[in-house]
């Protein structure tokens, strides 16, 4: 098969053709750091990411007295102008959509008609043209790539930061503050990086690239301890406290905070807001209500069926009719579900049952007799034969019990809160700071604000899109998840966690596997330098709030006067010129520079160090399958720490790796494409659909004589999770001309296992062999023939 790249022919001489083109290879590096900058976009089309996002995380700044506050309004990377510099600014680069009135980007280099993301309308391509020098408004910069290597300079472009200053005037007596002034004023922060067509940077004269990161994932996490005796569960934010809750063989759970002492998990349940023994029981356990009746019991039953119930599974004691007499369930029977629902449909509200049906029965709440006021019987205290008798001597009405032993959760709650000591909130948060932080005096307010702070402040606590995502994934299975853009826990997260750590124990859930590809993330350039940029601002949001506080007349001070974007910019020098992950780029031959630009490391800030990584995290896993090379990573103390890419994967926008597959339905491999340009037809640019239908849409518009759509090859890009739940087989699967699978049986993946499955059951196949190894290990010849040691060396 021959493909024309423009200039010749070039020939596959492959036994299995590859049925998509390997990506752009640098696209991980360029992608990454044009989400960061924006800078071609105008301030309303920017996303929520980047240095967009790192301004709105530090902004406002407000002084310690509230008279005065700093806002962020928006940035401009460069200048953005024509030749002559007559026409200035990115909107002379956009047109309006005739359909929907949203603002489509043009392209002045390239005509023909450009596509509104929002409604899939095509638009005629219209930029402004200067009327002086005849040339569109472009990026002008002082140096170009060819004279930083030169000079010795930085290839950058000044970034310039619109602030808003707004001064109060504050009642004395009322508090309340009204506005006095308002001044906006564009500040210059200094001059930013820009990366290079080749996914490079020019630091000081000379080409740098900054090396990927693969660190863990944000989320909640359960690792077995102690040959599964018990269990740990963690929940990691992207930045802020640690939390880690753990029990011990005497059922006891405990939790901890950053890594410090540990302390009785009832007592942070209490700190959460869950006031009373009796409010902790009903938010992990299923409890009852059984109504005393002339000395007998009899359960109560909810008819709508919502709320659970420990009937199921319970010998019943006596027979159950309906209200016409007829018999539902006799007795000595064991009630089941279905049993139970015939209960509820007859609309029968309680059940008789003996003393013997309470055995392993505990109070969930206090039990008391309403006739004298005295409390026969505390919450959480076991209900013994010898105590019913008593109860049903005495006035009580009511009482609610739970069966902790054969409840999912087990034992674990109900015997923590026998240990407590602490019995309202404020104990509990004054507890909770005294562990925290030893030396100093609590009160209730800081105690206060220090938990809050750690969990529920946005500025200080990031859980991240990523962290939300995993946590609706492991937790929720996408049922009651929160939304993704939920930055901060909430109690129920907490309550979810928990329940989900002490039911492994009964062997419901599964513990997560830390060196798992769903596991661990990739950190590109553009998320680094936000960290850096951020640690920045948050020096200068120091700098800031002191000068507010000294400064002598406020009515007369600027934006500039207050903002001094040194630190912001020192960050940035630090990390391109002394970083770990910024290297000096590898220039041996074009080979060397592509494999540094997909490099993956696991060391650097916030990673692993060399002397502590073990065994497990370099070691080659399942999920690396055609996502990181299990070939290619350097010999001696950087073993399996530093690793490349595969030929096919791409990372995703949550920073996972993805791996490409064909789709297989019932034996059959289907060929898709996707939508480049829709032309006349009915499907949307971005749409996917199998080739042979595409191709009867386009020969039908053809006939018709209108414009045929643009398709391109597409396969199904499958992160290392989502590729657990399907069976794929290997590309080199024999096919017939029709592309069914030829074997009944054959030989694919299943949840990290080769496993050998009927043809019917496979639901994807691999796009290729080569997707297996990175681009340098591919081009090594009869790569099969080779030892893995010896491959390394090529």
């Amino acid at each position: 098969m021959s493909k024309k790249n423009g200039f010749r022919h070039r020939f596959d001489f492959s036994k299995i053709p590859a049925t998509i083109q390997i990506p752009n290879l640098i696209e991980v590096q360029k992608r990454s750091y044009e989400r960061f900058l924006q800078m071609d976009r105008l301030p309303s089309e920017r996303d929520d990411g980047g240095l967009q996002s790192v301004f709105q995380s530090v902004f406002p700044i407000t002084d310690f007295r509230n008279v005065s506050q700093l806002e962020f309004v928006d940035y401009a990377i460069g200048n953005w102008e024509c030749k002559c510099g007559h026409l200035k600014g990115l909107h002379h680069l956009r047109t309006t959509c005739k359909n929907c009135g949203s603002t489509v980007i043009t392209d002045p280099f390239h005509p023909g008609d450009v596509l509104c993301h929002k409604c899939g309308t095509y638009n005629a391509n219209t930029p402004d043209f200067c009327n002086k020098c005849g040339d569109p408004v472009g990026l002008q910069l002082k140096y170009d790539v060819a004279e930083c290597e030169e000079r010795g300079m930085t290839y950058s472009a000044p970034l310039k930061v619109t602030m808003r200053l707004t001064i109060f005037d504050k009642d004395a007596e009322t508090g309340n503050r009204s506005i006095r002034d308002i001044k906006e004023q564009e500040v210059f922060f200094g001059d930013v990086p820009l990366m290079t067509q080749n996914g490079t940077f020019i630091v000081n004269g000379t080409e740098r690239v900054i090396v990927s990161q693969l660190h863990r994932s944000p989320g909640v996490f359960f690792e077995t301890a102690n040959n599964r005796t018990y269990f740990l569960g963690k929940i990691i934010p992207y930045r802020g406290s640690w939390v880690e809750f753990e029990y011990d063989q005497k059922n006891v759970l405990y939790v901890r905070i950053d890594r410090k002492r540990k302390f009785l998990g009832t007592i942070f349940l209490r700190a959460l807001g869950l006031r009373t023994g009796e409010d902790i029981l009903r938010s992990f356990y299923t409890v009852d209500r059984l109504v005393v009746r002339d000395k007998k019991l009899y359960w109560t039953i909810d008819p709508s069926g919502e709320k659970a119930t420990n009937l199921v599974g319970m010998k019943l004691a006596h027979s159950i009719k309906s209200k016409s007499g007829e018999e539902i369930a006799h007795s000595g029977r064991k009630l089941n579900a279905a049993t139970l629902k015939e209960i509820q449909k007859a609309k029968i509200s309680e059940i008789e049952v003996d003393v013997s049906d309470l055995e392993g029965a505990w109070a969930a709440g206090d039990i008391v007799d309403t006739t004298s006021g005295e409390v026969m019987l505390e919450a959480n205290t076991e209900i013994t034969a010898d105590k019913v008798a008593k109860i049903l001597d005495s006035g009580v009405v009511e009482m609610n019990l739970f069966f902790p032993e054969r409840d999912d959760v087990g034992t674990v709650i109900s015997q923590t809160l026998k240990r407590d000591s602490v019995k309202t909130p404020q104990e509990a948060l004054i507890e909770i700071y005294r562990k925290l932080r030893p030396g100093d005096p609590p009160t209730l307010d800081t105690a206060t604000a220090l938990f809050h702070g750690m969990f529920f402040d946005p500025r200080k606590y990031d859980f991240s899109r990523v962290g939300r995502l995993k946590f609706n994934i492991k937790l929720f299975e996408n049922s009651n998840a929160s939304s993704l853009d939920k930055r901060t826990l909430d109690p129920d997260d907490f309550y979810a966690t928990i329940k989900y750590l002490l039911k492994l124990r009964k062997s419901i859930g599964v513990v997560d596997d830390i060196d798992h590809l769903g596991n661990r993330r990739v950190r590109a350039v553009g998320e680094l330098l936000e960290n850096q940029f951020r640690i920045g601002l948050v020096r200068m949001e120091r700098a800031i709030k002191e000068k507010m506080s000294v400064y002598q007349e406020m009515s007369t001070a600027m934006p500039h006067d207050l903002v001094n974007a040194k630190p912001v910019m020192a960050a940035i020098r630090e990390f391109f010129g002394s970083s770990q992950l910024s290297q000096f780029m590898d220039q041996t031959n074009p080979l060397s520079e592509i494999t540094h630009k997909r490099r993956l490391s696991a060391l650097g800030p916030g990673g692993l160090s060399r002397e502590r990584a073990g065994f497990e995290v370099r070691d080659v896993h399942p999920t690396h399958y055609g996502r990181i090379c299990p070939i290619e990573t350097p010999e001696g103390p950087n073993i399996g720490l530093i690793s490349s890419l595969s030929c096919y994967a791409r990372i995703n926008d949550y920073g996972f790796i993805e791996s490409p597959y064909r789709r297989v339905k019932n034996g059959r491999v289907l060929d898709y494409v996707s939508v480049v340009n829709a032309g006349d037809s009915d499907q949307k640019a971005g749409d996917h659909l199998e080739k042979h239908e595409a191709e009867k849409i386009n020969s039908e518009l053809k006939d018709h004589r209108k414009r045929p759509a643009e398709l391109e090859p597409f396969s199904f890009y499958l992160s290392a999770w989502e590729e657990d739940r399907h069976v794929i087989a290997q590309a080199n699967v024999e096919l017939d001309d029709k592309g069914r699978i030829v074997g009944e049986l054959v030989n694919a993946r299943k949840a990290g296992n080769f496993v050998l499955v009927s043809k019917e059951e496979v639901d994807y196949v691999d796009v290729s062999p080569k997707q297996l190894v990175s681009v340098a290990a591919s081009l090594v010849p009869f790569l099969e023939h080779d030892d893995a040691n010896r491959a390394l060396m090529g």
